[in-house]
C-alpha cells in the first residue's frame, strides 16, 4: 500500500511580504490596481468585495489584503491620482463615482505631509553621515594642562633673559661682606655670598655651602 505525499502546488505559496500581495492583486484585478504610474482612486467599501473574491485563494489572508489596501491607498501614487476630475472604480474597473471635494482636499494634504517627512528624514540621514566622515576633533587639554605645558617655556624664557644679561665686573675695593655674587671659576657662574676680602683674595661662600677662595678678577654682579 502507497501513500500519496501531499504537495502544495508552487502556484498556491503564500505570499510573503505587503509589495508581493499588491503586485498578486494588480496581476488578479489589472482594470484596478497597477504598480507603476499614478493609481485611480478605488471603489469605497473595495476591502468587502476583495474578500469576497479572493475567499479560499491560499495565496492570501484577510490580513494582508487589509494591510496591503491600506498600503497601496497610503501611497503617494495613489494620492497623485486622487485629484479633480478623478473617479473611483471596482474590481473590474467600472466607473463608481466621482471623487469627492473633501477627499481630493485629503489626499493633497496627505501627499504633501507625507513628502515633507521623507524630506526631513533625507535631511537628517545625510547630516549624520558628514557628520560621520569628520574626523574627531582632539579634546582641548585641561587649563591645569596648559598651564604645566606653559611654564617650563616661561621659566625657560626668563632663564634665558637673565643668562643673557651681561655680568659686569667689581673691582676689590666695593666688595663687602655679605654681597651677593657670581663666581666665574668654571663654564657656568655660580652664585655665592662673600664672608672676606683681604685685599685682592676674596672668600666666598657657595650656594653649595662650599667656600672657596678667588681673586676679585672672578667676580662678578
Amino acid at each position: 500500500m502507497t501513500t500519496e505525499q501531499n504537495t502544495t502546488p508552487e502556484s498556491t505559496e503564500k505570499l510573503k511580504d505587503v509589495k508581493e500581495v499588491i503586485a498578486y492583486l494588480a496581476e488578479q484585478f489589472p482594470k484596478c490596481f497597477t504598480i507603476e504610474g499614478d493609481a485611480q482612486p478605488l471603489k469605497i467599501g473595495l476591502f468587502q468585495e476583495l474578500a469576497e473574491r479572493l475567499d479560499g485563494d491560499d495565496k492570501v489572508s484577510k490580513t494582508q489584503l487589509r494591510q496591503a489596501i491600506r498600503r497601496y491607498t497610503n501611497s503617494w501614487r495613489y494620492l497623485r491620482g486622487s485629484k479633480a476630475g478623478a473617479v473611483r472604480v471596482d474590481l473590474d474597473g467600472n466607473d463608481c463615482g466621482a471623487l469627492e471635494q473633501e477627499h481630493i482636499e485629503h489626499a493633497e494634504k496627505t501627499l504633501k505631509e507625507s513628502q515633507e517627512r521623507a524630506k526631513e528624514v533625507r535631511q537628517e540621514k545625510a547630516a549624520a553621515e558628514r557628520k560621520a566622515k569628520r574626523p574627531a576633533k582632539k579634546p582641548r587639554p585641561a587649563r591645569a594642562e596648559q598651564a604645566a605645558k606653559a611654564k617650563p617655556s616661561k621659566l625657560k624664557k626668563e632663564t634665558e633673559q637673565r643668562n643673557s644679561k651681561p655680568l659686569e665686573k667689581v673691582s676689590a675695593d666695593k666688595l663687602v661682606v655679605n654681597m651677593q655674587v657670581l663666581v666665574t671659576l668654571g663654564k657656568t657662574p655660580a652664585k655665592g655670598t662673600v664672608t672676606d676680602v683681604n685685599k685682592g683674595d676674596v672668600m666666598v661662600r657657595l650656594e653649595s655651602g662650599l667656600t672657596v677662595k678667588v681673586k676679585a678678577d672672578h667676580i662678578r654682579v
